[in-house]
């Protein structure tokens, strides 16, 4: 593959060059029982490493503050990455408490719960020994008005029988 782009490389240059220089590849250059190359052909091979060098320095050097960029970004991510973890470490540690103190609350009102409904059974227990002491006392007649309260009410709000 390398061999290819440098034939490449070479035939490119010789042709923007309009040299007149036939690439040989080793196997031909091995086969065949060819003169020395000429001095014009040393120095026409010589100017081309000199050219592909300089392309090769060019890119190089087109390259280089690019991977430098790409380096120190590469760093700064890596950072930013440890804090994100570590940030997401303590949310879900705040997440964990706010969990707790949500099932604790939950708890806290299903007993207030629990003790309204108390509350509420002891009253209509109350309000029946009431009814049951006020008829054992009284002449024994249900007088609750049509809220289901016993007797009737005055002018303050206060009922009496």
């Amino acid at each position: 593959m390398r061999l290819m782009i440098k034939e490449t490389l070479i035939s490119a240059y010789i042709a923007s060059r309009n040299l007149h220089f036939k690439f040989i590849s080793p196997i031909s250059a091995h086969s065949t029982n060819s003169a020395m190359p000429s001095q014009l052909d040393d120095r026409r091979t010589s100017e081309l490493r000199a050219s592909l060098s300089a392309v090769g320095s060019t890119l190089d050097a087109e390259l280089r503050p690019r991977i430098t960029t790409i380096h120190s970004n590469s760093a700064a991510l890596a950072s930013q990455q440890a804090d994100v973890a570590k940030q997401t470490a303590k949310l879900q540690k705040e997440s964990v408490q706010w969990q707790k103190m949500a099932d604790n609350s939950r708890e806290k009102l299903k007993e207030l719960g629990d003790i309204q409904n108390w509350a509420e059974m002891i009253e209509r227990d109350l309000q029946v020994v009431e009814e049951t002491l006020r008829i054992a006392e009284g002449d024994g007649i249900d007088e609750r008005d049509a809220n289901g309260h016993m007797g009737r009410a005055n002018g303050n709000g206060v009922y009496q029988k």
